[in-house]
């Protein structure tokens, strides 16, 4: 009942899949040219009980909260390279010069009798819920790799670049991610890829391009390990879709101790495994996060150890600083939230009251030529439509008292006033005084803008797509700044965009020029977060070790003594061993101490020298909260092959067997700081345990939460152990208690 009130109130509840799936994992969500989002999954059962994959399933919505099941998009006959049995995975759908194409992995190809030859395949259809045809060769081929097997040549995920030139982005931990030039149609590819995130630590590629920069978003560690899956989403920046890619502290997604700024991981409450997104924003120019994540009271579909239960998720994606964060860094939403604008654009389907004569409707979108004028919303406001344009003509978007057009004759996208901006009606102010622009105007699109016109900025259409066919404009006025982006189909960040201010604007908005235009949106453009929810407060420093003297103070203990363990010279100085807790070999030795009671903060300072881009498997050393050898959490310093990363892993017993997996935070250096905050979930009694990191021990790195039960017997400690060879020693500083 409490559902079904919100969800009539237009709240977004999560999992939004739930209405027809228990699992749709891997989604993403495009846009119509029907005015409806539609969003497609990897191949699985959508339900319980049910024990039948459906290969690539599609929903769709009218609002991006409320989605209904369409059907299967490969459901016809498999293409002649696919294997017998082979699945679908992770599939990425793009409208691109008037038909829709997907981009999805096959699992097996008959390239090879291995189970595991991974390719791409493509499919294309003239409607987003299909029917879908596949192609007959793969856009790219299994991949041959250097250490045996296939290359993991998984997960798709197209960009047309600002200079039209399409890009694949595609590959797994075995191999990297890679990019990959296509062809102008979009369905083969053209030279050899080149990695853009090093093998052995991200999947799941996503780019978008905005503010002149390319976001690549990646999803990292274990998709699929039940009640202990810690999959989160990391992302880098760069100038050129090619790369490289730095996160927010220029460390490259190719470097060996790997970088990568989190943008959503777990936080605590019921979602786990926070992972593999898309994005989609909605009509008032608010981004969002389309992603999946477990349930950890209910991580599989039927058995244990089975089909993870991946419902699909949806929460508002903030850009603060210039990088993204899910819910300016609050993560998964298990409360109701304020729902995406996603309702309201005209569709057409019949001829509004306020068309003038020049326009007719036909086959659902307006057609004509002049100007089409609407009273505008006070305040901000966001205008777009799906916009086609007919060779030598000019067809654009009015807001903020200019006209942004795209003008095939010229080959620009312009901004201007003058005779071709809409006519001066009653109240309305006088034509906007350009204050400062993004770029200069050009002769032609100078001439474009009519007698008497000004061009406030231009920019040039890249030459190589099809503007006769549907392309988006959208034009947000906040202030006195004008933003336009052109985009294909929403998607990907514009491929043109302008930027410049004006001092005032008449309080109209339409559509002026010749062609046609369909899903045309007046909204109140969104109001941006601009700052990061505050981390948790550490406070004050309550207890600390500093090892000053030749032993650890009073208070620790030992689960199996490592009497390599020395102190000396104001550190405790561990040997790395061959022991490990994972499994139930549990021959590791543990350092440890009980906490206080309530809340507090422990952080150590440790200096371990993994050396880069050689592989080991699998040193490491840092902080633990235990509550016993299968009941564990650690935050770790690790070598992972040729990677060098920071693992937040969680051991727990499930259904008479261990679950383990990790969360990875940060990007190490010879000496890291690390830190677990620890609270009592005041409903629940539940121990709740965020990870941190720092390089400087000053700027911390949040990352992911995992949990122990009320009354669960928690010590806290340090751990150092994976394997002996090359022989290491980590340097623990202090281990310090902090109260808030």
């Amino acid at each position: 009942m409490l559902r079904t009130l919100l969800m009539f109130l237009s709240l977004l509840v999560n999992p939004v899949s739930s209405s027809f799936a228990d699992t749709f994992a891997d989604p993403t969500v495009i846009r119509g040219q029907d005015g409806f989002w539609y969003a497609y999954a990897t191949s699985d059962p959508l339900r319980s009980g049910s024990g039948v994959a459906r290969r690539i399933p599609i929903s769709r919505s009218p609002d991006l909260t409320h989605w209904t099941y369409v059907g299967e998009a490969l459901s016809g006959p498999a293409a002649p390279y696919v294997a017998p049995g082979a699945s679908y995975w992770a599939p990425d759908v793009r409208y691109l010069d008037g038909r829709y194409v997907m981009y999805y992995a096959v699992t097996d190809t008959n390239v090879s009798p291995e189970t595991f030859d991974f390719a791409i395949g493509v499919a294309t259809a003239s409607a987003p819920a299909g029917p879908w045809t596949q192609q007959p060769a793969p856009v790219v081929a299994p991949r041959p790799g250097g250490g045996g097997g296939y290359l993991s040549t998984i997960d798709p995920a197209e960009l047309t670049a600002a200079d039209g030139t399409r890009y694949l982005y595609f590959g797994s931990y075995y191999g990297g991610i890679s990019v990959v030039r296509l062809a102008a149609d979009g369905l083969s590819t053209v030279g050899a890829p080149a990695m853009v995130a090093l093998d052995n630590k991200y999947e799941g590629a996503y780019v978008v391009r905005r503010d002149g920069w390319y976001y690549l978003f990646a999803s990292s560690a274990n998709c699929c390990a039940g009640p202990a899956t810690g999959y989160s989403v990391s992302v880098g920046r760069s100038r050129s879709p090619l790369g490289p890619f730095v996160d927010a502290r220029g460390v490259s997604l190719l470097d060996s101790r790997v970088g990568g700024t989190p943008v959503v991981t777990q936080n605590g409450n019921r979602w786990i495994g926070a992972g593999h997104n898309g994005l989609v924003t909605d009509l008032s120019g608010q981004d969002y996060l389309v992603y999946h994540a477990i349930d950890r009271n209910a991580p599989y579909l039927d058995e244990p150890f089975g089909v993870n239960r991946r419902p699909m998720l949806l929460d508002r994606l903030d850009w603060i600083k210039g990088w993204p964060l899910v819910r300016a860094g609050a993560g998964p939403s298990d409360t109701p939230q304020a729902a995406p604008v996603a309702t309201g654009a005209e569709r057409f389907d019949r001829a509004p009251s306020w068309l003038p004569g020049r326009w007719r409707v036909a086959d659902g979108y307006a057609t004509g030529s002049g100007t089409v004028l609407r009273p505008s919303p006070s305040g901000d406001v966001r205008v777009e439509a799906d916009l086609r344009v007919p060779a030598g003509s000019s067809l654009g978007l009015v807001a903020g008292g200019v006209r942004v057009s795209i003008d095939r004759a010229a080959g620009q996208l312009v901004a201007s006033t003058g005779a071709s901006a809409p006519p001066a009606t009653a109240g309305a102010s006088a034509p906007p005084a350009i204050v400062g622009a993004s770029a200069s105007a050009s002769a032609s699109a100078s001439a474009s803008a009519g007698a008497g016109g000004r061009v406030l900025a231009s920019a040039p259409l890249p030459p190589g797509l099809d503007f006769g066919t549907w392309h988006n404009l959208a034009v947000s006025v906040r202030g006195d700044r004008v933003i336009a982006e052109l985009t294909e189909a929403r998607q990907s960040g514009p491929i043109v965009s302008l930027s410049f201010r004006v001092r005032s604007h008449p309080a109209q908005v339409g559509f002026v020029g010749r062609g046609d235009v369909d899903n045309f949106s007046v909204r109140r453009l969104y109001r941006p977060v601009t700052h990061a929810v505050p981390a948790p407060a550490v406070g004050r420093l309550a207890w600390s070790d500093e090892f000053n003297g030749t032993a650890p103070g009073p208070g620790w203990s030992w689960i199996r003594p490592d009497s390599a363990a020395t102190v000396s010279g104001g550190s405790l100085h561990w040997p790395v061993e061959a022991g490990d807790l994972t499994g139930t070999g549990n021959n590791a030795s543990v350092l440890l101490r009980d906490p206080p009671a309530g809340n507090w903060t422990a952080e150590t300072k440790l200096t371990l020298d993994l050396g880069v881009d050689e592989v080991r498997n699998y040193q490491q050393a840092g902080l633990i909260a235990y509550a016993g050898d299968d009941d564990f959490a650690r935050l770790d310093v690790v070598a992972i092959w040729n990677t060098r990363q920071i693992e937040y892993g969680r051991e727990l017993p499930y259904a008479g067997s261990l679950a383990y997996g990790g969360i990875t935070l940060g990007t190490p250096a010879t000496t890291t700081w690390l830190r677990l905050v620890h609270r009592t979930d005041p409903a629940t009694g539940e121990h709740l345990l965020r990870s941190s990191s720092s390089v400087d021990g000053h700027t911390w790195t949040r990352g992911g939460v995992w949990t122990f039960p009320a009354g669960a017997p928690l010590r806290i400690g340090l751990d150092a152990h994976g394997g002996a060879a090359p022989p290491v020693t980590a340097q623990f500083d202090y281990f310090r208690i902090h109260r808030p």
